[in-house]
């Protein structure tokens, strides 16, 4: 197995600033909102389904999931359909899971009685409720399973599945994650905590940030073996290097202090692939616009990477923080960069905070580029930590 190599070929996302990879390529460079929208507007789960009925029995979190693998498999090609099941594999995970159909299954519990309470509400809510749907509907048999890493969970998922298909556990994974957890409880939990930003603005690394944006998506990667990919004649978009994850063991929800986890887990991933901190040229950050994360991740990426580090980006200027999809879809970013040959620039980042070590942000205008490995990060509550790193084809 020590041959084996892991490529994409096929991507979809779902996001608050696009339905398509166009719309969402087209948002991270040029849109620049002042207050990013925290709702996926316009979306409409009937499309992706056989009856408005069978859609009502999905949770918003796995609509998501199923809309945009199609998108992903239309992507990878007809081909990929004709494999052998037994060697295709799910793994889509989501950090929350489907709370909109707990909120309103408790208030029908609440106002109507027990009796009303629906018979799927469990299918609808459990984690794996997305994973599962994808391979019943594709009639994928190979290894189906769910990480639930708060927002670490997209890079993670993405991680494993590399994992499954290098070990040989499958040929080709569905991997990435989804989440739909802006609901009424769920944004007053955050704005309770006081991790969301007052203003409603995200601003990754800038003196004035003061919270994330809460907001919700989907991204999909379909990973394929090499060979597999190159025996269907695909397109190959971009491939897998390494991975690495690790645990902070430090407190529920603020990293290590310094980011020592977080320059470990790098460091992980760099080890994982064989390449030097100088062979990375770009940086995908998890850049939540917290203050201790963005704090910890700076530092971290100092202690990595040097005085001279590599430009870094956060999307979350313009997608919001989407939890458990967060990964995700920095994971789509990641393979639009390279495919586009440019990086989008960091939105909400105006004033360096002067506390912080100089990292090289990507600002106001996207930047171009000869595309090289790329690091993308991911840091949980909890402590999880984890870097899967990008390269071209």
């Amino acid at each position: 197995m020590d041959n084996r190599r892991v490529v994409v070929t096929g991507m979809g996302v779902i996001a608050n600033c696009g339905l398509s990879q166009d719309e969402f390529w087209e948002a991270l460079c040029h849109s620049a909102p002042d207050s990013p929208d925290r709702q996926i507007r316009n979306f409409d789960p009937e499309p992706f389904f056989d009856t408005p009925k069978e859609a009502r029995r999905q949770d918003r979190f796995a609509q998501f999931a199923l809309a945009t693998v199609t998108q992903a498999l239309d992507q990878a090609g007809e081909s990929f359909l004709k494999s052998n099941p037994a060697r295709i594999g799910v793994h889509v995970g989501t950090g929350v899971g489907g709370l909109e159909s707990i909120e309103i299954q408790a208030e029908v519990f609440r106002e109507k009685g027990p009796r009303r309470v629906s018979p799927f509400l469990i299918p609808m809510m459990m984690p794996n409720a997305a994973a599962a749907a994808i391979s019943i509907r594709y009639g994928f048999q190979g290894p189906c399973e769910t990480t639930t890493t708060a927002c670490t969970t997209g890079t993670q998922s993405i991680g494993n599945a590399y994992l499954a298909i290098l070990g040989g556990r499958a040929d080709a994974m569905v991997a990435g994650s989804a989440e739909a957890s802006n609901t009424s409880l769920g944004i007053q939990a955050f704005i309770n905590m006081t991790a969301t930003s007052r203003e409603g603005i995200s601003r990754p690394f800038d003196k004035r940030r003061d919270g994330f944006l809460q907001s919700e998506g989907c991204g999909i990667l379909i990973l394929e073996e090499l060979s597999h990919a190159e025996a269907r004649g695909a397109k190959i978009l971009g491939e897998i290097h390494g991975y690495g994850t690790n645990e902070d063991a430090h407190h529920i929800t603020a990293p290590s202090p310094q980011g020592v986890g977080a320059a470990a887990c790098m460091e992980l991933a760099l080890e994982s692939a064989n390449m030097k901190p100088d062979e990375i040229k770009h940086i995908n950050a998890h850049g939540t616009s917290t203050p201790l994360n963005d704090a910890c991740e700076a530092e971290a990426i100092a202690k990595v990477f040097g005085q001279d580090n590599p430009p870094a980006t956060s999307i979350k200027g313009i997608t919001g923080h989407a939890l458990g999809a967060s990964g995700s879809l920095e994971a789509v970013a990641s393979i639009l960069s390279i495919q586009n040959k440019q990086l989008p620039p960091t939105f909400g980042f105006e004033e360096r905070d002067p506390d912080l070590p100089e990292i090289n942000i990507v600002q106001k205008e996207p930047q171009d580029w000869e595309p090289g490995p790329i690091i993308s990060n991911s840091f949980g509550f909890g402590g999880h930590n984890a870097s899967v790193i990008f390269g071209p084809a």
